[in-house]
């Protein structure tokens, strides 16, 4: 039987949060199955937490060589992968984003219609020249009087695979969200082109980037349904154990089980982080009573605070005079050594966001 702290410890150690180690960016990325990243900032903050002497210049280089990329899977949200784990995951979740869209006003509009040809068109388009969907609705209403563009400027957004290309999510610099086809992005002989990713290895590697979870817990992660199939066909091929609720835990054999008492080191996470987000029972990590989640900010520059292997309090950097303020708000009593820590992680943040920068740590009221 595991009990919430352990599953705790061992989500962080499979994240990588435990310890910071020596790895290449692209290794890290498909190890966590990739970073969520709507926000541009958010997979830089991400790594930092993860990597040691991480430096955005690299994840930079490899966005701008292609290499990794930034585009819509698990949750139908922006995820930033390499571009093999792209082209091999999407197949598998393209439909999560189907369901998605036939739920949104958009879909319910175009019910019944035959998109194929205006979607093509439409993926051409984004070819020739990379779009947000507001500029891409505009072209298409031009060229079809008539047609609801709008609504299938959206249903384009989730039935054709696409990258928002850099600048966008460049630490160096910033730019437009633009959809640009993954297939046009980063072109590839077919013989080249990984093959789609199975639910059954889609499971496996999510069980060993987070940690021992329950079927509920990996199709939150993921907005796949009917996983408990997928898991019976695993059979022995995985671990099977249990929480302190009864409920039965997945796990990939010899994965890493760390001593629940480890110590956890303080991370200032990012406002969307993996650890936070992607399991149904999120328990193992937030705090149980008055901690809130942050409500939407600005990417890479607010989050949570993990204390002891807990979201324990939420932190903002803002501008503040000639110093970068760095504001804490514990959600619940910190101990005089927790307090230490979190102001000595805090400085080191300080200095990652702002290097050439005065750094000043606050604590406010919870």
């Amino acid at each position: 039987m595991l009990g919430r702290r352990a599953l705790g410890r061992a989500t962080l150690a499979r994240q990588l949060l435990l310890e910071r180690v020596a790895r290449p960016v692209p290794d890290a990325l498909e190890h966590v199955v990739g970073l969520q990243g709507q926000e541009p900032r958010i997979p830089h903050l991400s790594l930092w937490n993860r990597l040691a002497g991480y430096d955005p210049a690299s994840l930079d280089a490899l966005m701008t060589g292609r290499a990794v990329v930034r585009t819509p899977l698990m949750r139908t949200t922006i995820h930033t992968v390499t571009t093999a784990d792209a082209r091999a995951l999407r197949p598998l979740l393209q439909p999560v984003l189907d369901r998605v869209l036939a739920g949104t006003a958009w879909g319910q509009r175009l019910r019944g219609q035959d998109l194929d040809d205006v979607v093509a068109e439409a993926r051409d388009l984004l070819a020739g020249r990379p779009m947000g969907r507001a500029a891409l609705a505009r072209e298409l209403a031009g060229r079809h009087p008539g047609l609801d563009a709008e609504s299938v400027a959206f249903a384009v957004s989730y039935r054709v695979p696409w990258v928002q290309p850099p600048p966008r999510g460049l630490w160096s610099g910033t730019g437009a969200a633009v959809m640009v086809p993954l297939d046009s992005w980063v072109p590839a002989d077919p013989a080249d082109l990984p093959v789609p990713m199975t639910a059954e290895e889609l499971v496996r590697r999510y069980l060993a980037a987070f940690d021992p979870a329950t079927v509920r817990d990996v199709q939150a992660w993921c907005g796949l349904t009917r996983l408990r199939e997928v898991t019976d066909r695993l059979g022995d091929r995985l671990r099977r154990l249990r929480g302190e609720d009864g409920a039965e835990l997945l796990d990939v054999p010899d994965a890493p089980l760390p001593d629940p008492d480890i110590p956890a080191p303080v991370r200032f996470l990012a406002e969307y982080d993996n650890v936070t987000l992607s399991h149904a029972d999120r328990s193992r990590v937030v705090v149980e009573g008055d901690h809130r989640p942050l409500r939407r900010g600005a990417g890479g520059w607010v989050g949570s605070v993990l204390v002891d292997g807990l979201v324990s309090a939420t932190w903002a950097a803002r501008p503040g005079g000639p110093a970068m303020v760095l504001t804490v708000r514990p959600s619940r009593p910190l101990t005089p050594a927790e307090r230490a820590d979190v102001e000595a992680e805090g400085r080191v943040l300080l200095a990652f966001l702002a290097p050439e920068r005065a750094a000043d740590v606050r604590f406010e009221a919870g």
